[in-house]
């Protein structure tokens, strides 16, 4: 429920935008850098703030943060002037980041690997669910009241999710777990043996820094499943974002809608999103008759099944959009087509984080770390040329240079499902 609704935060934004920069007397281009401080500062907080889980454990960092994130909804709200909105959204994507980085930790501290398929899809379905099912309330709320009860509503409604994190969400980290035992161990016997593995190991935190930050980057740079990877989601994520500022161009300018009605063809991209999860089940049992037959021999690339067929639907959907963009062609063309865009964005995030976590083991949380930050900047960058993209290339070829950009990557899985087994064999960080 947290990362849905921090993705829902994510893009609500949006919605308000232009009537927040007529408030404000500022242009929308200032006000969609928002949406880039949201996620760069998504992308670079993670390499900084994943060695305190270990330190202090994750339920301490979720509270903090998630707490952190609702008391900004307070500034966005009632914000004066652009500078604030903007320093606010940098702080929001600070604390939001929570509900990406440390999910997969947790899984591991909850699920054995054989059994993490499910979560893990959970994870990316509500994910994605929630950044493009934001618009489809905003919209209306933007044009009902006003853009500052976007911020507002959202603030109110995390409040009771916070009340039940702090009462029912329990530690998940073993180790800091046995060091609070072991404190009360001592304070209650004065018996100063009681010692958890986690007070016999000094914890270096400029190490920890160096292979959450330094390390992420050096993978990304120097691993090129991590690179190839990393390029395909943020691709993903690219096209995410761009068609935030893509579809009112559609159905807004293309279409005459107005604001509120223009935020429903974003159902579309949740029916898609909703189906790939259904369809996913199927990787996951095709994985699971895998293990059984093939027992240890089980290698990461039979994770890419959902990638290589899966992701197919991206291109697919982006050559339909592009060329049913024109106001005298029906809605329901353009419509339609977001829905397999969304189905090919589900199965390349799920299978890029499967996969990569199979392929690196211990370090894999420096991989996937690299790839969210490879990711998230994509993402930030989209909103702040969508708009001057299509209009000047002009839209349905705007749309027919991403699907073909999209057909090319699909190549990646397959090259990967060939060939992944010889990288990782020359790889110092792999671990299978």
């Amino acid at each position: 429920m947290m990362t849905l609704f921090i993705g829902l935060a994510t893009t609500a934004y949006s919605s308000g935008i232009t009537r927040m920069c007529e408030d404000f007397g500022v242009s929308t281009t200032l006000g969609q850098l928002g949406l880039f401080c949201f996620n760069m500062s998504c992308a670079l907080a993670p390499l900084f703030l994943a060695p305190f889980c270990e330190l202090v454990g994750r339920k301490v960092i979720y509270i903090g943060a998630y707490a952190g994130f609702i008391i900004v909804f307070i500034g966005l709200a009632l914000g004066k002037n652009i500078a604030t909105i903007l320093v606010m959204r940098t702080l929001s994507g600070f604390f939001g980041c929570v509900g990406t980085i440390l999910v997969g930790g947790t899984f591991s501290d909850m699920y054995t690997p054989d059994s993490r398929a499910v979560p893990m899809a959970c994870f990316a379905y509500v994910a994605i669910l929630g950044t493009v099912g934001a618009p489809i309330y905003a919209g209306f709320i933007d044009q009902a009241i006003g853009w500052r009860w976007i911020e507002g509503i959202q603030g109110l409604a995390n409040l009771p999710l916070l009340a039940a994190i702090l009462v029912f969400f329990r530690e998940t980290r073993g180790g800091v777990t046995l060091h609070k035992r072991a404190q009360q161990l001592r304070a209650a016997t004065g018996d100063q043996r009681y010692k958890a593995e986690m007070d016999l190991e000094a914890k270096d935190l400029k190490e920890m820094l160096h292979n959450s930050s330094v390390k992420a980057i050096k993978m990304l740079a120097t691993e090129p499943v991590v690179f190839a990877f990393g390029l395909y989601i943020a691709f993903a994520w690219f096209v995410t974002f761009l068609f935030l500022s893509v579809i009112p161009i559609t159905f807004q300018e293309h279409h005459g809608w107005g604001e509120g009605v223009a935020g429903l063809p974003y159902i579309s991209l949740c029916v898609g999103v909703t189906i790939a999860f259904a369809l996913h089940f199927l990787q996951i049992r095709k994985y699971q008759s895998l293990t059984a037959e093939l027992g240890n021999n089980i290698v990461p690339e039979h994770r890419l099944y959902g990638a290589m067929y899966g992701a197919c639907f991206l291109p697919i959907g982006l050559f339909i959009y592009s060329f049913t963009q024109y106001g005298f062609i029906t809605w329901v063309a353009p419509a339609i087509a977001l829905a397999p865009i969304c189905m090919g964005i589900f199965f390349i995030f799920e299978s890029t984080y499967s996969y990569t976590a199979d392929c690196y083991g211990e370090n894999s949380s420096s991989a996937i770390a690299g790839q969210g930050l490879m990711r998230n900047a994509l993402g930030a960058v989209a909103p702040l040329f969508a708009s001057q993209f299509f209009h000047n290339v002009g839209s349905q070829y705007a749309g027919l240079i991403l699907a073909i950009a999209g057909t090319v990557l699909t190549f990646i899985p397959f090259i990967m499902y060939k060939y992944g087994h010889l990288l990782r064999a020359r790889s110092k960080l792999a671990s299978a």
